[in-house]
């Protein structure tokens, strides 16, 4: 087995600086395990060229990656403008919906959502253009809404809007989203993550819509309002992923309450069995910078110090001048301090079937046998749909690698995601023995296993005509 195994996987997106045969290549080869579409400017010519250059890129590499389509949500943002309009503190403005003439008193410009007058109270507050201009509601009517400025700044065109603490009533899905998703399923995508999900009802309505398109895709919900932060029990629970958005989380929210709530999204994936993304600033410097800042690292070692699943690079990786070394910083800064994570199992997930249970015993099995000398362990699962390593990797057995086998393409990429989880794709026998000599040989060949190494097998064994589960404990020949 080699030195070191890698549990926290690394999630990269494609843009500009990535999107070559050549950089895709080099990503792959590099360690990233997911690819992630944006498709906040993305066009559907473009997905599909950027699925088939991942695919046979891969192949070509002989290392597969899954891939994510981010798309882009509802949004509040403001109108064109001629010319940037200047702010100073005590500076009155007026908001009106498309369609509505300005009072002419103010200087104005129109907001993209009907609905901001209603949904707004005097005494609001309201940011513009990523929380740098703050505002506060003075006046509304039913089609305006006048503003005070609390911070100064210049307001250009289609500047985002955040709406802290006031629940909006945007649908989960626009007509972009649906129809970047058609494209996306048609193309293949393995998961997708949903922008400023709420409530639970969302994440409903987003699996409706795969459902109704034939999709497997596992969908991957964004947290990054105060709506989102309050429902995060129900939002977890409906999800198959979270992901903790921390560009717009930290606008919605009180900065200095972020790591809180960061802590508190990952706690509640890890009860609900559910993987957890950290996302959004890990490396920003290195947009243009070959080094971290000193912060950076920090902030990246405690998400792995956390066991979050996978940490995510955008910008860096998209427009940025080194994304292959934001890679490897992340592959340093992961193998530094994973070994130094002393917790064990997790204690908190609640396992609701027998056969998960069972997963927990054999984690326990697996990590006696490495720290009693017994030589290296893992353990082997065989799966169609990813149920057993995906509630392994929840029950984190530090140090120990979870070798998943299935002989199904989209469930093999989709095993990407959790945390220790290795997928390989292998036609299964219908000899249950034979498939497990298979997967042994193939971790000897590929020197992810050595002779006299432990492993604990979990597989199906025919007793009495019946189909039963077994723990198997088998040594490497």
């Amino acid at each position: 087995m080699s030195d070191y195994y890698r549990h926290t996987k690394i999630i990269a997106t494609l843009g500009p600086a990535t999107e070559s045969k050549e950089m895709l290549a080099q990503l792959i080869r590099g360690g990233v395990d997911i690819l992630r579409l944006n498709m906040a400017h993305a066009t559907h010519q473009w997905v599909k060229d950027a699925m088939w250059f991942i695919r046979e890129v891969s192949a070509e590499v002989g290392r597969h990656v899954a891939v994510m389509m981010d798309v882009k949500g509802p949004e509040i943002r403001t109108g064109k403008v001629e010319r940037p309009i200047s702010l100073a503190v005590g500076d009155r403005i007026e908001f009106h919906i498309e369609g509505v003439d300005p009072t002419g008193d103010l200087p104005s410009v129109t907001v993209n959502y009907p609905g901001l007058p209603g949904d707004l109270q005097v005494g609001n507050v309201v940011l513009v253009d990523s929380g740098l201009i703050r505002m506060r509601v003075f006046e509304k009517d039913d089609s305006r809404v006048r503003l005070e400025v609390l911070t100064p700044g210049e307001l250009g065109s289609k500047r985002h809007i955040n709406l802290p603490g006031v629940q909006v009533n945007l649908p989960a899905l626009t007509e972009k989203d649906e129809a970047d998703l058609r494209a996306g399923v048609e193309s293949g995508i393995d998961f997708v993550a949903l922008s400023f999900v709420r409530q639970a009802e969302d994440v409903h309505t987003l699996r409706r819509l795969l459902d109704e398109l034939g999709s497997k895709a596992r969908i991957i919900s964004k947290i990054e309002d105060q709506a989102g932060v309050r429902n995060m029990a129900a939002i977890v629970r409906a999800s198959d992923a979270i992901m903790v958005a921390r560009g717009d989380l930290g606008i919605e929210i009180d900065y200095h309450k972020l790591p809180l709530v960061q802590t508190e999204l990952v706690q509640a994936c890890q009860a609900d069995g559910k993987p957890v993304i950290i996302a959004t600033h890990l490396l920003e410097s290195m947009i243009s910078s070959p080094m971290p800042t000193r912060a950076e690292i920090s902030d990246v070692s405690n998400a792995v110090r956390e066991r979050a699943d996978a940490i995510m690079l955008s910008g860096e990786t998209t427009v940025g001048a080194y994304p292959m070394e934001t890679v490897q910083v992340l592959k340093n800064i992961i193998q530094s301090i994973e070994p130094s994570v002393t917790k064990g199992l997790n204690e908190h997930i609640v396992l609701r079937e027998p056969k998960a249970m069972m997963l927990r015993s054999a984690a326990v099995l697996a990590g006696e046998l490495e720290r009693n000398g017994a030589g290296s362990s893992g353990i082997v699962v065989f799966t169609r749909s990813g149920f057993l390593p995906y509630v392994l990797g929840a029950l984190r057995p530090q140090g120990i690698p979870i070798y998943a086998f299935t002989d199904v393409d989209h469930i093999f990429r989709q095993l990407l995601l959790p945390w220790g989880v290795e997928p390989f794709l292998m036609p299964f026998s219908e000899d249950p023995e034979r498939t497990i000599h298979d997967a042994l040989d193939y971790l000897k060949r590929r020197e992810w296993a050595a002779p006299g190494d432990w492993l604990v097998v979990i597989t199906n064994a025919l007793a009495d005509d019946k189909v039963i589960d077994t723990l198997q404990l088998r040594q490497v020949e």
